[in-house]
């Protein structure tokens, strides 16, 4: 075995990784998994915004009872 032989043995596997990785990205399996991951961001955003709600619906009924 010489040096080129291994060069393209590891190129060669190299992008059947890739392939591979991009072909499981892709699958139908996987869609629903990342659909979720990618609206992850939104949910803490609409999380935030009533935990924020709540905290001044809270400072208003504080300050009636008084």
């Amino acid at each position: 075995m010489d040096v080129i032989f291994l060069r393209s043995l590891i190129t060669v596997l190299c992008f059947g990784a890739f392939i591979g990785i991009v072909w499981w990205a892709y699958s139908s399996r996987q869609r629903q998994r990342f659909e979720e991951a990618a609206n992850l961001p939104f949910a803490d955003d609409d999380m935030q915004q009533q935990s924020v709600n709540a905290q001044r619906h809270e400072r208003h009924n504080n300050n009636g009872d008084r």
